[in-house]
């Protein structure tokens, strides 16, 4: 089937977009298939790892374990970008959320490689690996079953449903991709544009609801009426966090290149796990993972923590995304953001006490996205989404701009045109 425009603006007429609306409810359900399995998978060996194994030993968990699985995590993840096909793929520290296709011959070790960092309490997300395997296997089969299809409308496609599956909803994908669609050549509403990436969406979201899988979203109390004084307040503690974000943006290079004067993938990753087993054992679990489930934890007793403990945390997980990040485990920045945000927006909620919790937790996620995802859009969503409370989005359009404004001439949160890992060179 050929997109050549047929109405009379340029745009993709209505018969088009409903033919093709079919493969992308279905790519977007199989996208979610994939993402769950793979979450799934890294569950079970976690299990293995931080329960079913201490128990077995009669070892603590929270102790020298720590360091031990984190040290053998980065031991494995290195064997496996040495000698599994494809390497894994391209070294995550370089890629944006939304990629070029890799070949499909990388996507079985990128995988693999991506289940033992989840596993292993790597502070690094699943968001990268899987939106990359997502938009592979999307593009090969448009290219086999509708070979007339651009293959950029089947890389949105594939994106856009593992982000909708990722975060729970279409509206992730549609912000998200509204800059990307509404900078494409061509003529045609955006709605036209985003209309299949919205489908394709949609059925990722449903289908992890389906499957389960918990919602972005956090119970915390309601904000209530805006008050004037919270724009202030607010603007600080974005400004703040995003400043925090800043700092890390500046030392993201010096970590990648520090540890990759180690040159071999293997030592990188097991001096990289080193690393991190410390850091988890100076900040616990709490401070390990992806965090989403330690979102949680934080925002299950706010009151729990003074503010010397949520600086502590925020700053190890900051140092442990940017080793994870720096040390070519495979895996995407986004979800280690937002948890250092909740840390960061809870220790703003502690020294300005007359900032609402769910407004204060808002603010920080919206510093510290628009400075690792550099995408205004996300950062609002996730500040109302985590908090699930839908009356911060007035204050948060207003409190997210000065925060851009520190940001929008910064380079972005990724290392650029990196020198090749030698043993590795030739799957690039």
């Amino acid at each position: 089937m050929s997109l050549a425009p047929t109405t009379t603006d340029g745009g993709v007429s209505p018969r088009q977009l409903l033919i093709l609306a079919i493969p992308a409810i279905v790519l977007g359900a199989f996208a979610a298939l994939l993402l769950w399995g793979l979450e799934q998978l890294a569950d079970l060996l976690g299990g293995v790892l931080w329960t079913a194994l201490p128990d077995a030993l009669g070892v603590d968990p929270d102790g020298w374990w720590i360091i031990l699985i984190l040290t053998l995590t980065g031991l494995a993840v290195g064997l496996g970008l040495r000698f599994l096909p494809g390497h894994g793929g391209p070294d995550s520290a370089t890629t944006e959320l939304i990629s070029p296709p890799l070949k499909l011959r990388v996507l079985p070790g990128l995988a693999l490689v991506t289940v033992f960092s989840l596993a292993g309490g790597v502070s690094l997300g699943p968001e990268n690996p899987i939106i990359a395997i997502n938009i592979a296997i999307v593009v090969a089969l448009f290219a086999r079953l509708l070979p007339k299809v651009p293959a950029q409308i089947a890389v949105l496609i594939g994106g856009a449903a593992t982000v909708g599956a990722l975060f729970g909803t279409p509206v992730a994908a549609a912000l998200l991709f509204t800059g990307i669609v509404a900078a494409a050549k061509g003529g045609g509403s955006l709605w036209d544009k985003l209309f299949l990436p919205v489908a394709a969406a949609g059925a990722g979201a449903v289908t992890m609801h389906l499957l389960g899988a918990p919602p972005l979203a956090f119970d915390l109390p309601a904000y209530g009426s805006p008050q004037a004084i919270d724009l202030l307040t607010g603007s600080l503690v974005a400004c703040g966090a995003a400043g925090l974000g800043l700092i890390a943006l500046f030392l993201f290079p010096i970590f990648w290149r520090a540890l990759h004067a180690l040159r071999s993938p293997i030592l990188i990753a097991l001096v990289g796990g080193f690393i991190l087993g410390i850091l988890g054992f100076i900040g616990g679990p709490i401070t390990m993972f992806k965090g989403l489930a330690q979102i949680g934890e934080l925002l299950q007793d706010p009151g729990a923590y003074d503010g010397t403990q949520l600086a502590v945390i925020a700053g190890i997980k900051i140092l442990a995304l940017l080793v994870a990040a720096s040390a070519l485990f495979r895996g995407g920045r986004i979800f280690p953001a937002t948890f250092i945000g909740v840390a960061l927006g809870m220790l703003g909620h502690v020294l300005i006490p007359g900032l609402p919790l769910g407004l204060a937790v808002a603010c920080g996620i919206v510093g510290v996205i628009v400075v690792v995802g550099r995408d205004g859009w996300l950062a609002i969503f996730l500040g109302v989404a985590v908090p699930n409370d839908i009356t911060l989005l007035p204050m948060l359009c207003i409190i997210v701009l000065p925060a851009w404004l520190l940001v929008s001439r910064m380079p972005a949160f990724q290392i650029i045109a990196p020198t090749l890992e030698p043993e590795s060179a030739e799957a690039r």
